[in-house]
Protein backbone atom coordinates (compact mmCIF):
# COMPACT_ATOMS: atom_id res chain seq x y z
CA UNK A 1 0.00 0.00 0.00
CA UNK A 2 1.68 3.04 -0.92
CA UNK A 3 2.15 5.61 1.37
CA UNK A 4 -0.71 8.47 -0.21
CA UNK A 5 -3.12 5.96 0.33
CA UNK A 6 -2.49 4.94 4.35
CA UNK A 7 -4.66 7.07 6.29
CA UNK A 8 -4.13 7.35 10.04
CA UNK A 9 -7.07 6.69 12.31
CA UNK A 10 -6.90 8.67 15.28
CA UNK A 11 -9.12 6.32 17.38
CA UNK A 12 -6.59 4.08 17.02
CA UNK A 13 -3.79 6.04 18.04
CA UNK A 14 -2.16 5.19 14.90
CA UNK A 15 1.08 6.72 13.78
CA UNK A 16 3.27 5.03 10.29
CA UNK A 17 6.73 4.65 11.06
CA UNK A 18 8.72 5.77 7.27
CA UNK A 19 12.22 6.26 8.08
CA UNK A 20 14.12 3.02 6.67
CA UNK A 21 16.92 3.70 8.63
CA UNK A 22 15.30 3.39 12.13
CA UNK A 23 13.06 0.50 10.83
CA UNK A 24 16.60 -1.35 10.22
CA UNK A 25 17.86 -0.67 14.02
CA UNK A 26 14.27 -1.97 15.27
CA UNK A 27 14.86 -5.09 13.71
CA UNK A 28 18.54 -5.39 14.53
CA UNK A 29 17.36 -4.93 18.33
CA UNK A 30 15.24 -8.20 17.58
CA UNK A 31 18.08 -10.27 16.76
CA UNK A 32 15.70 -12.70 14.90
CA UNK A 33 17.14 -16.34 13.96
CA UNK A 34 15.66 -19.32 12.50
CA UNK A 35 14.35 -20.66 15.84
CA UNK A 36 12.77 -17.84 16.71
CA UNK A 37 9.18 -17.40 16.84
CA UNK A 38 8.14 -13.93 16.51
CA UNK A 39 4.98 -11.56 17.27
CA UNK A 40 4.82 -8.01 15.75
CA UNK A 41 2.13 -6.18 17.53
CA UNK A 42 0.17 -3.68 15.60
CA UNK A 43 1.96 -4.46 11.92
CA UNK A 44 0.02 -1.55 10.12
CA UNK A 45 0.93 -0.97 6.85
CA UNK A 46 4.01 -3.35 7.39
CA UNK A 47 7.16 -1.28 7.68
CA UNK A 48 8.65 -3.69 10.19
CA UNK A 49 6.38 -6.83 8.93
CA UNK A 50 7.98 -6.31 5.09
CA UNK A 51 11.54 -7.39 6.92
CA UNK A 52 10.26 -9.47 9.35
CA UNK A 53 8.42 -11.93 6.52
CA UNK A 54 11.82 -12.22 4.99
CA UNK A 55 13.54 -12.92 8.32
CA UNK A 56 13.97 -17.20 8.45
CA UNK A 57 11.97 -17.69 11.88
CA UNK A 58 9.72 -20.77 12.86
CA UNK A 59 6.47 -18.61 13.09
CA UNK A 60 5.49 -14.97 12.59
CA UNK A 61 2.21 -14.15 14.08
CA UNK A 62 0.83 -10.69 13.55
CA UNK A 63 -1.54 -8.83 15.94
CA UNK A 64 -3.83 -6.05 13.96
CA UNK A 65 -7.07 -4.19 15.02
CA UNK A 66 -7.17 -2.11 12.01
CA UNK A 67 -9.81 -4.32 9.40
CA UNK A 68 -8.24 -2.94 6.52
CA UNK A 69 -4.57 -3.78 7.48
CA UNK A 70 -5.45 -6.90 8.65
CA UNK A 71 -7.30 -8.22 5.60
CA UNK A 72 -3.78 -6.89 3.54
CA UNK A 73 -1.58 -9.30 5.85
CA UNK A 74 -4.03 -11.92 5.43
CA UNK A 75 -3.95 -12.08 1.87
CA UNK A 76 -0.70 -11.19 1.11
CA UNK A 77 0.61 -14.62 3.34
CA UNK A 78 -1.90 -16.56 1.48
CA UNK A 79 -0.91 -14.96 -2.29
CA UNK A 80 2.25 -16.20 -0.91
CA UNK A 81 1.83 -19.48 0.54
CA UNK A 82 4.02 -18.15 3.50
CA UNK A 83 2.60 -20.71 6.38
CA UNK A 84 4.44 -19.26 9.12
CA UNK A 85 2.38 -16.33 9.32
CA UNK A 86 -0.56 -16.07 11.15
CA UNK A 87 -3.20 -13.09 11.17
CA UNK A 88 -5.01 -12.32 14.24
CA UNK A 89 -7.59 -9.85 13.44
CA UNK A 90 -7.83 -8.65 17.22
CA UNK A 91 -7.22 -5.81 20.21
CA UNK A 92 -3.82 -7.03 21.47
CA UNK A 93 -5.49 -6.21 24.77
CA UNK A 94 -7.65 -9.18 24.62
CA UNK A 95 -5.04 -11.32 23.62
CA UNK A 96 -4.61 -14.73 25.62
CA UNK A 97 -0.99 -13.96 26.30
CA UNK A 98 -1.20 -17.10 28.71
CA UNK A 99 -1.53 -19.64 25.72
CA UNK A 100 1.44 -19.05 24.04
CA UNK A 101 3.75 -21.82 23.74
CA UNK A 102 7.70 -21.92 23.78
CA UNK A 103 9.40 -19.03 23.44
CA UNK A 104 8.44 -16.01 21.88
CA UNK A 105 10.22 -12.48 20.49
CA UNK A 106 7.69 -9.79 21.01
CA UNK A 107 8.04 -6.31 19.13
CA UNK A 108 5.66 -3.40 17.90
CA UNK A 109 4.84 0.48 17.43
CA UNK A 110 2.44 0.20 20.42
CA UNK A 111 0.22 2.64 20.20
CA UNK A 112 0.41 5.66 23.08
CA UNK A 113 -2.59 5.01 24.23
CA UNK A 114 -2.57 1.68 25.33
CA UNK A 115 0.83 0.95 25.49
CA UNK A 116 1.17 0.74 29.23
CA UNK A 117 -1.55 -2.09 30.35
CA UNK A 118 -0.45 -4.24 27.44
CA UNK A 119 3.20 -4.17 28.51
CA UNK A 120 1.87 -4.73 31.90
CA UNK A 121 0.30 -7.64 30.60
CA UNK A 122 3.10 -8.95 28.41
CA UNK A 123 5.71 -9.27 30.46
CA UNK A 124 3.42 -10.95 33.97
CA UNK A 125 1.22 -13.23 31.40
CA UNK A 126 3.47 -14.40 28.42
CA UNK A 127 4.79 -18.24 29.65
CA UNK A 128 8.12 -17.92 28.04
CA UNK A 129 9.03 -14.76 26.72
CA UNK A 130 12.35 -14.29 25.23
CA UNK A 131 12.06 -10.83 24.39
CA UNK A 132 10.62 -7.83 23.60
CA UNK A 133 11.43 -4.62 21.70
CA UNK A 134 9.10 -1.68 21.73
CA UNK A 135 8.27 1.46 20.41
CA UNK A 136 6.89 3.60 23.06
CA UNK A 137 6.32 7.31 24.19
CA UNK A 138 9.59 8.46 25.17
CA UNK A 139 8.32 9.81 28.76
CA UNK A 140 6.40 6.29 29.38
CA UNK A 141 9.87 4.38 28.05
CA UNK A 142 12.02 6.65 30.72
CA UNK A 143 9.19 6.24 33.89
CA UNK A 144 10.07 2.40 33.65
CA UNK A 145 13.73 2.63 33.18
CA UNK A 146 13.35 4.91 36.08
CA UNK A 147 14.97 3.80 39.57
CA UNK A 148 13.87 4.20 42.74
CA UNK A 149 13.69 7.66 44.86
CA UNK A 150 13.35 9.39 41.52
CA UNK A 151 10.38 11.40 40.34
CA UNK A 152 9.79 9.24 37.28
CA UNK A 153 9.43 6.43 39.27
CA UNK A 154 6.34 4.80 39.78
CA UNK A 155 4.17 1.65 39.57
CA UNK A 156 4.78 0.84 35.96
CA UNK A 157 8.66 1.11 36.91
CA UNK A 158 8.39 -1.69 39.29
CA UNK A 159 6.31 -3.59 37.93
CA UNK A 160 7.79 -4.41 34.74
CA UNK A 161 11.08 -4.12 36.35
CA UNK A 162 10.09 -7.20 38.63
CA UNK A 163 10.00 -9.55 35.50
CA UNK A 164 12.50 -8.20 32.84
CA UNK A 165 16.03 -5.84 32.74
CA UNK A 166 14.75 -2.65 30.95
CA UNK A 167 17.48 -1.30 28.20
CA UNK A 168 17.07 1.83 26.07
CA UNK A 169 17.37 1.42 22.38
CA UNK A 170 17.48 4.86 21.12
CA UNK A 171 14.77 7.82 20.81
CA UNK A 172 12.95 8.81 17.57
CA UNK A 173 11.88 11.57 16.12
CA UNK A 174 8.18 12.78 15.07
CA UNK A 175 9.58 13.11 11.48
CA UNK A 176 10.02 9.93 11.33
CA UNK A 177 6.67 9.34 11.27
CA UNK A 178 3.40 9.72 9.28
CA UNK A 179 1.13 11.33 10.37
CA UNK A 180 4.43 12.66 13.00
CA UNK A 181 3.21 12.49 16.84
CA UNK A 182 3.09 15.66 18.74
CA UNK A 183 6.45 13.92 21.49
CA UNK A 184 9.41 11.76 20.50
CA UNK A 185 9.34 7.91 20.96
CA UNK A 186 11.78 5.66 22.28
CA UNK A 187 12.91 1.97 21.63
CA UNK A 188 13.12 0.18 24.62
CA UNK A 189 14.33 -3.61 24.96
CA UNK A 190 12.80 -6.21 27.99
CA UNK A 191 15.12 -9.16 28.24
CA UNK A 192 13.23 -11.45 30.71
CA UNK A 193 15.12 -12.33 34.72
CA UNK A 194 16.15 -15.91 35.55
CA UNK A 195 12.88 -17.61 36.32
CA UNK A 196 14.41 -17.73 39.81
CA UNK A 197 14.18 -13.87 40.24
CA UNK A 198 10.59 -12.95 39.40
CA UNK A 199 7.84 -12.80 41.32
CA UNK A 200 6.42 -15.54 42.95
CA UNK A 201 2.85 -13.93 43.76
CA UNK A 202 2.61 -11.66 40.94
CA UNK A 203 -1.42 -11.37 41.49
CA UNK A 204 -0.81 -9.71 45.20
CA UNK A 205 2.19 -7.53 43.98
CA UNK A 206 0.30 -5.74 41.70
CA UNK A 207 -2.48 -5.11 44.19
CA UNK A 208 0.12 -3.90 46.54
CA UNK A 209 1.87 -1.96 44.21
CA UNK A 210 -0.82 -0.06 42.78
CA UNK A 211 -2.02 0.65 46.73
CA UNK A 212 1.44 2.00 47.58
CA UNK A 213 1.59 4.43 44.54
CA UNK A 214 -1.81 5.75 44.58
CA UNK A 215 -0.87 8.25 47.47
CA UNK A 216 2.87 8.07 46.79
CA UNK A 217 3.37 11.35 48.47
CA UNK A 218 2.37 10.19 51.57
CA UNK A 219 4.74 7.97 54.50
CA UNK A 220 4.46 3.79 53.23
CA UNK A 221 3.63 2.66 56.76
CA UNK A 222 0.61 4.75 57.21
CA UNK A 223 -0.60 3.71 53.65
CA UNK A 224 -0.80 -0.37 54.33
CA UNK A 225 -2.07 0.86 57.80
CA UNK A 226 -5.33 1.95 56.45
CA UNK A 227 -5.58 0.05 53.44
CA UNK A 228 -5.12 -3.57 54.52
CA UNK A 229 -6.06 -3.60 58.29
CA UNK A 230 -6.39 -6.97 58.24
CA UNK A 231 -2.78 -8.04 56.68
CA UNK A 232 -0.21 -5.48 57.77
CA UNK A 233 0.21 -4.68 61.20
CA UNK A 234 3.98 -3.13 62.94
CA UNK A 235 5.52 -6.57 62.82
CA UNK A 236 5.43 -6.46 59.38
CA UNK A 237 6.46 -3.08 58.89
CA UNK A 238 9.85 -3.69 61.77
CA UNK A 239 10.53 -7.11 59.69
CA UNK A 240 11.36 -5.37 56.34
CA UNK A 241 13.28 -2.75 58.59
CA UNK A 242 12.58 0.41 56.71
CA UNK A 243 12.16 3.86 58.51
CA UNK A 244 8.68 4.82 59.42
CA UNK A 245 9.13 8.38 56.96
CA UNK A 246 10.06 5.66 54.21
CA UNK A 247 7.65 6.34 50.72
CA UNK A 248 6.60 4.31 48.07
CA UNK A 249 8.79 5.70 45.61
CA UNK A 250 12.38 4.61 47.60
CA UNK A 251 11.30 0.94 47.43
CA UNK A 252 13.73 -1.56 44.74
CA UNK A 253 11.11 -3.44 42.93
CA UNK A 254 12.63 -6.53 45.30
CA UNK A 255 11.51 -4.47 48.50
CA UNK A 256 8.48 -4.46 46.58
CA UNK A 257 8.71 -8.74 46.57
CA UNK A 258 9.45 -8.80 50.26
CA UNK A 259 7.09 -6.84 51.12
CA UNK A 260 4.50 -8.48 49.47
CA UNK A 261 5.87 -11.88 50.86
CA UNK A 262 5.67 -10.72 54.41
CA UNK A 263 1.96 -9.07 53.54
CA UNK A 264 0.20 -12.12 51.70
CA UNK A 265 2.31 -14.84 53.06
Amino acid sequence: MSEEKIIAKKSLGQHFLKNESVINKIIELGEITENDQVMEIGPGPGALTSILREKPCQKLWLLEKDDTFAINHENYAKENQLEHIKVFHIDALTFNWENLEGEWKIMGNLPYNVASPMMWDIVSKVPNLKKAVFMIQKEVAERIRAKEDTKTYGALSVWIQSFCKVEKGFVIRPSAFTPPPKVDSEIIVFKPLPKNELPTDPENLAKLIKICFQQRRKQLHGILQKALKEKYNEIIWKEIGFPKETRAEMLSPKNFQQLCTLIYK
